[in-house]
């Protein structure tokens, strides 16, 4: 019962999970991050199986650190994504594929843009304006196709997610117990709160 969803403006990314890691009909924890931070400016969110995303996620972070400390430098969110996809596919091709669904976002330094990829347990990656994983994209998909144009604000994106979170609470059979609200943009990564937006 995951819910991640995420918006990218021309200037930021927000991203918005859940708070809950649940099983079944069990919750096991109600204030979980399911997001990851990479670099400075790059943040992955991810979804599926719990054990499958605790090694996954920490295998990825171990690696990007080990890229910036090697060259220098940090990897672009492009590149990043890329990798991720790589690493992914090849699990896959293993005796060990690993069922992770993400969303990898982030603010290029170079470029000034920021960017947003979806990336599934197939390792099927696309870059999109917005994305959703989970039960929560049956909802808030329509929601952001509605509303999204390639030019709005962050007010405008936070509007949005406010839309999206009000239609989770009012359709949506599952409760959750919280949300996760980041904002990556040039100055790098934020946390908000629901009531800050």
């Amino acid at each position: 019962m995951d819910a991640l969803f995420a918006i990218a403006g021309r200037d930021f990314v927000i991203s918005v999970s859940d708070t809950s890691n649940a099983r079944s009909i069990v919750r096991m924890k109600k204030n979980y991050d399911k997001t990851y931070k990479l670099s400075s400016h790059t943040l992955m969110s991810a979804c599926g199986e719990s054990g499958d995303i605790a090694n996954f996620a920490e295998y990825i972070q171990g690696n990007v650190r080990l890229y910036s400390v090697r060259n220098s430098q940090d990897l672009s969110p492009s590149e990043t994504a890329n990798f991720i996809r790589n690493e992914l596919a090849s699990s896959l091709r293993s005796r060990n594929p690993y069922n992770v669904n993400m969303l990898v976002l982030g603010f290029d330094r170079n470029t000034g843009e920021s960017s947003l990829y979806r990336i599934d347990y197939l390792a099927a990656m696309s870059k999109v304006p917005f994305a959703a994983h989970g039960y929560c994209a049956h909802f808030v998909y329509s929601v952001m196709d509605h509303e999204y144009n390639k030019d709005i604000t962050l007010e405008q994106g936070f509007a949005i997610v406010k839309n999206c979170l009000t239609v989770l609470k009012e359709r949506f059979i599952v409760d959750f117990p919280g949300f996760t609200i980041k904002v990556i943009s040039s100055s790098g990564i934020r946390e908000y709160s629901t009531d800050e937006i």
